[in-house]
């Protein structure tokens, strides 16, 4: 028992460490993959109701009868300028200026990286999936002019419109030290997809399943791009640190994802003003306190 013992201890303290020193590591690559396999069994669910005409898909028609009770004129006008920022060209235009303009302030090669796979693997996904699903649209008696004629499965301004905007919500949330940023960046990108994805149905462009594809599978994506991005982030700092304790990194600090960005340090390491404060008040008040000690000696 004593023989088997030493290799398995041994084992489980070498697990133990490497746990240990890559913990954060662990938990956002874990994470990550949690969320994108759950996005994708979701995105699976909803194309098998559409193949089957059965499940979720028995909501299309429902869907779209609500939406035909609650159309307008004005409703129609202002839902259909909003859903035409999600044609190509308005989503191109929208895509080039706020990635220049969050490249021009910080710099960082993260923002052209993640916004043009972000951008172009949407776009094939569509495309795919509008040929090899063929799915008819609802009937023109029930859409809103203009009308279009592309296949309708899945719905490309919902797909698109999720991964485009909620990249610039990720990287506004990573880069900003504002703390409204953080809050408002999300939720103006979730509202953004979510209006997106409802302008659909209500026009009579798409199915609800369409859309909801759309959501399922463009989240899924963005889950697949931020944990890459975070993990090797991750990576890029460990290769610093070893660096600079004259260590050999796995990979050099030059050839980083971003080599020339500064090295956030954690809050603890920076003494509050009150703590240094004392700090400084104990450092100032002891010599005083060693002189007397000495004058008390005989």
């Amino acid at each position: 028992m004593t023989s088997l013992e030493g290799p398995v201890v041994r084992a489980l303290r070498r697990v133990r460490d490497y746990v240990g020193a890559n913990a954060a590591l662990l938990a956002t690559a874990a994470i990550g993959a949690a969320l994108f396999a759950g996005l994708i069994t979701l995105s699976a669910d909803v194309y098998e109701a559409v193949a089957d005409a059965d499940g979720v898909s028995l909501l299309d028609q429902p869907a779209l009868d609500l939406a035909l009770s609650l159309r307008t004129p004005a409703g129609e006008r202002a839902v259909t300028g909003f859903t035409n920022l999600g044609d190509t060209p308005a989503m191109v235009f929208i895509t080039l200026t706020l990635a220049a303009a969050l490249y021009a302030h910080w710099r960082r090669r993260s923002i052209l990286l993640l916004v043009g796979v972000a951008a172009s693997g949407s776009l094939v996904f569509t495309a795919v999936g509008k040929t090899l699903v063929g799915r008819t649209r609802p009937p023109f008696s029930s859409a809103v002019p203009p009308y279009e004629h592309a296949p309708s499965f899945p719905s490309g301004h919902t797909l698109n419109g999720t991964v485009i905007a909620l990249t610039f919500a990720y990287l506004a949330w990573w880069l900003a030290k504002v703390f409204w940023v953080h809050v408002l960046a999300p939720v103006v990108g979730a509202l953004w997809a979510i209006a997106m994805g409802l302008s659909r149905v209500y026009l009579g462009h798409h199915w609800l399943t369409d859309v909801m594809f759309g959501w399922a599978f463009g989240l899924a994506w963005l889950a697949l791009l931020i944990t890459v991005h975070r993990v090797l982030l991750r990576l890029d700092r460990r290769d610093r640190v070893v660096a600079e304790h004259g260590g050999v990194p796995a990979r050099p600090p030059s050839k980083a994802l971003e080599p020339g960005a500064p090295e956030e340090k954690p809050a603890a390491a920076r003494p509050s003003g009150a703590a240094g404060g004392m700090a400084g008040s104990r450092r100032r008040t002891s010599p005083p306190q060693d002189r007397r000690d000495r004058e008390e000696k005989p």
